[in-house]
């Protein structure tokens, strides 16, 4: 059963979309035979080439896709989405595409919408487009889903430090230049926030544009909620620490140093009031101290590693442009 997210009379259909000449859809997917198919006719009404990347998929999902229309790469083992993007993102550089949009498997992302997504890329305003979920009242996201949504989009901020309203959105456009600077490491589900870090750092452009979802979909909870959204924020958690060091250790240290200070002050006006020395106050006070100004010296000498290193990246290698 189609949603009904959208009010009736503004929902487009692929038949008032135009085909878009030289680009191509990545499609990464894992055990979607029930609908990869339609998924694939639908996206190639509106692009040149559909890859659709199977992830080591137990079920027919790369025969299906093969039958649809779509050129498959068939990964041995399920490697993670991570994996699977990137080594689909990279056949459609190879193969000399310039323009390249990216869905879900799971036929939560409309095919109509690629144009939308594209178009920024096209007009050469920005690198990574994303749809964002978020910027339609209507998509009728779950609460859980937007709670979940929004503690990751704050990470992903403090990481890249570039305000995003949908950062976990696979349904992104990718111009030539960020196809070119593909050169990072990402695992599982954290690829959406790693690319959007990496590239801010390389200097690219990125926008966000309006998207419609449905969520009654097959299999649309292959992987439990809870488990996904923590796992996508340690990667970003570990992101910034490694990323932004300061950030990461220097400030939780300071304030961890703040405390200290607190509980000895209270510890000692216990000893000048009762005259009897609070052991428990004092040692924790003192761990306290010692444990902030650890973090702190780390988070500098961390983060002077790191400018260092990016330094030298740049005099040695030049940024890909």
């Amino acid at each position: 059963m189609e949603d009904n997210n959208e009010h009736p009379e503004q929902q487009p259909t692929l038949a008032n979309v135009e085909k878009l000449p030289g680009v191509v859809a990545i499609i990464p997917a894992y055990n979607e035979e029930l609908v990869i198919g339609s998924v694939v006719l639908k996206v190639l009404q509106v692009v040149e080439r559909v890859i659709v990347v199977d992830d080591g998929s137990t079920d027919l999902t790369a025969d299906v896709s093969r039958f649809a229309g779509a050129d498959v790469i068939r990964l041995a083992e399920n490697t993670g989405k991570a994996h699977a993007l990137l080594a689909g993102l990279n056949r459609a550089r190879e193969l000399g595409y310039t323009t390249a949009v990216t869905l879900d498997g799971d036929a939560q992302h409309k095919a109509w919408d690629i144009p939308v997504v594209v178009q920024p890329v096209l007009d050469g305003k920005a690198d990574l487009v994303i749809g964002s979920r978020f910027l339609i009242k209507t998509n009728g996201v779950p609460a859980h889903r937007r709670v979940g949504q929004k503690t990751l989009d704050l990470f992903t901020t403090i990481s890249s430090q570039h305000p995003c309203t949908d950062s976990q959105s696979g349904f992104r456009a990718l111009s030539q230049k960020a196809l070119k600077n593909l050169d990072f490491t990402s695992y599982g589900y954290g690829i959406e926030s790693d690319m959007i870090t990496h590239f801010i750092e390389r200097g690219l452009v990125i926008a966000e544009v309006p998207i419609t979802v449905r969520y009654n979909v097959p299999q649309s909870h292959k992987k439990n909620f809870l488990s996904h959204g923590l796992g996508v924020l340690a990667s970003i958690i570990h992101l910034i620490s490694y990323k932004r060091p300061l950030l990461a250790f220097g400030i939780p240290g300071f304030v961890i140093f703040i405390l200290g200070l607190v509980a000895s002050s209270y510890a000692f006006t216990e000893y000048y009031v009762t005259t009897k020395f609070p052991f428990a106050a004092s040692m924790v006070s003192v761990a306290l101290l010692i444990l902030g100004m650890l973090l702190v010296i780390a988070g500098l000498i961390l983060n002077a590693l790191v400018v260092i290193v990016a330094k030298n990246r740049v005099a040695e290698n030049g940024i890909i442009k």
